[in-house]
């Protein structure tokens, strides 16, 4: 059966006090209605409809050409959000999953489960719903002594019995397609909040004859619709949970789990430790057997088997297998670095390749380069890259060194083999194997250094 999908994003979010649109919030690294998107998706929905309204050219831009779009240009109701599909969907044959872009914790195990239980009762809707020990705010989910599902109410429609009801409606729906753009037809907007409520199709569908369900997932954070700042802290701490828990399962150790943070598009290998306050972002991958931590910032970057990473930042960076990084060092965007290279404290890479082997071991910047094989960096060697208009480019050719404190003035280039004495600064290229010297010679001047004292002293009296 055919498998199509329509999320909610048309909602401003008055609540959330913001600029940013409400389902653009992210949860772990990810904005809500990206999550939506994605659990839809992988519940293996053909069609994915997106109902934008407020923010409609942010939400589109974020979620390019993963869906498709309808505006709803005036927010009158979940019925008439849904409504706004027919167009798209109207036509077709099979079952169509609602889901709201503000629930990022929905699971695309509980959308099989729902969808599962839909096809086995024959159901044209089928409810997720959740018992929740304070269901205020929530519509409730009303049923008959045999169980069956009667009617969704919202919470300001509910009579007194309705609201002691603990089982809510999530908002995630699984319903016929053809069933559910027919009933919308029939949805008034006779309610308390005069919207065209998408709960109204349930009891349109049981007056009609029709099967009516409900699939009650026992998570309830899959229900946690995000409406302020509270439900997306609340959001974000579940979301959390579980993603360090399903790290764990799958062979990960993070030491503290409660000190870690995780973004929800992060891989890692098994075997690999997380140590306390490390943060993993973006779409960043750790490959196996790895030490990362502690205090350790990683975004959007690829990690090698085997490489240990400690109190550093790296953004946009790849580190081979077997290298290690750290302590406080900083990988910034376009740093590339090979197997077994070793980048110590205090060093910063920018948009360098680094050769297998290579090693600069503490206090240089390294930026706008290319560094060959095993090539040894001293203390304090800088690459003087920028003019202060122009960037330009140093090359650092197989088994060179360079001593420390030497500056490297480019464009420029050391050979194979070269050697770079300590403290110089080069300007020119060093062919293969040549040894280059750029500083001034050394004086040395018998007891000058009392006279320079004297002088000294004899001008702070003055001026005392």
């Amino acid at each position: 059966m055919k498998r199509m999908a329509v999320v909610l994003a048309a909602g401003q979010g008055k609540r959330m006090k913001s600029k940013l649109y409400k389902v653009l919030h992210p949860v772990c690294g990810k904005p809500m209605v990206g999550h939506a998107v994605d659990t839809v998706q992988r519940a293996s929905c053909e069609r994915t409809v997106v109902i934008v309204g407020h923010g409609a050219d942010a939400v589109k831009s974020y979620l390019g050409d993963r869906a498709e779009y309808v505006l709803q240009e005036e927010q009158l109701g979940t019925g008439h959000a849904v409504k706004q599909a027919k167009a798209l969907l109207g036509h077709e044959e099979g079952l169509t999953l609602i889901v709201c872009g503000d629930t990022p914790l929905v699971t695309e195990a509980t959308l099989e489960r729902l969808i599962a239980l839909h096809e086995e009762k024959g159901a044209a809707a089928t409810i997720l719903s959740a018992n929740m020990a304070d269901p205020t705010g929530y519509g409730r989910v009303i049923r008959g002594v045999d169980g069956s599902v009667q009617k969704i109410v919202e919470q300001k429609d509910c009579t007194a019995e309705e609201q002691a009801v603990q089982e809510i409606n999530t908002g995630t729906y699984c319903f016929d397609n053809a069933k559910l753009f027919a009933a919308l037809e029939q949805v008034t907007n006779t309610n308390a909040q005069q919207e065209y409520y998408l709960t109204d199709v349930i009891g349109i569908l049981r007056a009609a004859g029709d099967v009516v369900d409900a699939y009650c997932t026992a998570d309830e954070a899959e229900a946690i619709g995000v409406n302020d700042r509270v439900a997306l802290a609340e959001a974000e701490a579940f979301m959390r949970a579980r993603i360090n828990r399903n790290h764990m399962i799958n062979g990960v150790t993070i030491i503290d789990p409660a000190s870690t943070y995780i973004g929800a598009d992060v891989t890692i290998g098994q075997d690999s430790v997380i140590y306390p306050g490390t943060m993993l972002r973006g779409k960043t991958v750790i490959g196996s057997d790895c030490v990362i931590g502690p205090q350790t910032d990683i975004e959007d970057s690829e990690i090698g088997d085997g490489v240990i990473i400690k109190h550093s930042v790296l953004s946009e960076a790849v580190v081979g297998n077997e290298s290690g990084v750290g302590p406080f060092a900083y990988l910034r965007p376009g740093a590339r670095v090979g197997q077994h290279v070793k980048i110590g404290d205090f060093v910063e890479i920018k948009n360098a390749t680094l050769d297998d082997g290579a090693k600069v071991s503490h206090l240089s910047y390294i930026g706008d380069a290319t560094v060959g094989k095993n090539v040894n960096i001293g203390c304090g060697a800088i690459t003087v890259n920028y003019d202060g208009y122009n960037k330009s480019i140093t090359e650092i050719e197989d088994d060179a060194f360079v001593g420390s404190n030497v500056n490297l003035i480019a464009p420029v280039k050391v050979g194979k083999g070269a050697y770079v004495v300590a403290g110089s600064t080069i300007t020119h290229n060093v062919a293969e194997n040549e040894l280059a010297i750029a500083r001034e010679r050394q004086v040395n001047k018998p007891g000058y250094a009392e006279k320079l004292r004297a002088r000294a002293k004899a001008k702070k009296e003055r001026n005392s």
